[in-house]
Parts: structure tokens; C-alpha cells; sequence
């Protein structure tokens, strides 16, 4: 008779050494184990890795939206800029009507507004585009071309529309006529 103490099973029994425990965490294949104070110095390096590398993304993230507000605000205004040049260029065709007569009150009115708009574009940093010398595509539109000397292609013979520019951006092209080459008639020959 056996005891009600007693294991049934021998496997069971707690001086039995046949079958160990078994590991609650095994350890991965190939891997030999880390002394626990290595694993520690590993998460160390690399927790302090990750924390380099986001404090430097930090500051590239600070510098850049301070760089994106501070031309946000430089060129706030080019909106607006844009809009009121046709104003401009209609204004500009006024002042030339009325300059006929430069002694008129019109042409007085008028020649006040013009230096008006003259300070308030330049200090919102509105510069005219050059357009004496060589045709620039950077800055020049082309409407048309017209014959010209030999050696004078490519030059800026008018202007149709004034281009401008806002500080270092080109607000709008300026719209101009250039010189080209004449283009030789073909020889009239007799009918084949």
C-alpha cells in the first residue's frame, strides 16, 4: 500500500533527476547567452544611439521650420505682388497718355502716385527687371523676334511688359521682343 503522500508518478517524485525542468527561456541557436551586465551595456549604447541620432534630427527639424518660417514671411506679400502688377501696367500706359502734356494737373496727379508706388514696391523688396542687353530666358519671356544685324542676335530690342522681381525670386518675366539673324529667301528658280 502506498502512502497518501507519495508521489503516484516517479518522474514527479523531488529526488528524481531523469527529467530536468525545463528552461523557461531557451536559448536562441548559435547564440551563446550575454552575461546580464553585457546586455545591460548593450541597451545602454544603444538606447544612447537612438537618442543622438534623435536629438540631431531634433535640431535639423528646428532649423529647417525656422528657415521655412523666415521666408514664409519674406515672401508673404508675393501674392499680392503679383496681382497688383497688372495695375501697375495699366497705370504705366496712363502716365504715357498724359505725359503729352506734362504741365497738366493729370500728369502732376499722377507722376506723385507713380513715385507712391515706386517707394512702396521698393520697400517691399520689388525690384524691375534689367532688360537692356542679351536676352536671358531666366528673366526674359520672348513674344516675338525681328530680324536684326549680323552680330546683334539675341538682344533685347523692346520691352512689352515689364518683368519684376522680389528680392532674389522672379515675381513675373518680362515680356520682350529680340534680335535674330535675317533668314535668306530662297534663290527663285525657273519652274521644273
Amino acid at each position: 500500500m502506498q502512502a497518501d503522500n507519495a508521489p503516484q508518478d516517479p518522474a514527479e517524485a523531488p529526488g528524481n533527476m531523469e527529467h530536468p525542468p525545463a528552461d523557461p527561456q531557451p536559448a536562441a541557436a548559435g547564440k551563446p547567452e550575454l552575461d546580464p551586465w553585457e546586455e545591460l551595456e548593450a541597451d545602454v549604447v544603444k538606447w544612447r544611439e537612438l537618442s543622438i541620432r534623435t536629438a540631431a534630427e531634433m535640431d535639423n527639424l528646428r532649423k529647417r521650420t525656422a528657415r521655412e518660417r523666415e521666408e514664409a514671411i519674406r515672401y508673404a506679400n508675393q501674392r499680392l505682388l503679383e496681382e497688383l502688377l497688372p495695375v501697375i501696367d495699366n497705370f504705366d500706359m496712363g502716365m504715357q497718355a498724359a505725359a503729352q502734356d506734362s504741365s497738366s494737373m493729370i500728369y502732376i496727379g499722377m507722376d506723385m502716385v507713380r513715385r507712391q508706388l515706386n517707394e512702396f514696391l521698393s520697400a517691399q523688396g520689388v525690384e524691375e527687371l534689367d532688360t537692356g542687353g542679351m536676352f536671358d530666358p531666366n528673366q526674359h519671356e520672348a513674344v516675338s523676334q525681328e530680324d536684326c544685324a549680323k552680330g546683334d542676335e539675341g538682344r533685347v530690342l523692346r520691352v512689352t511688359r515689364k518683368g519684376y522681381k522680389l528680392r532674389d525670386r522672379l515675381l513675373r518675366p518680362a515680356s520682350v521682343v529680340v534680335s535674330k539673324l535675317p533668314t535668306e529667301a530662297p534663290a527663285e528658280g525657273g519652274d521644273a
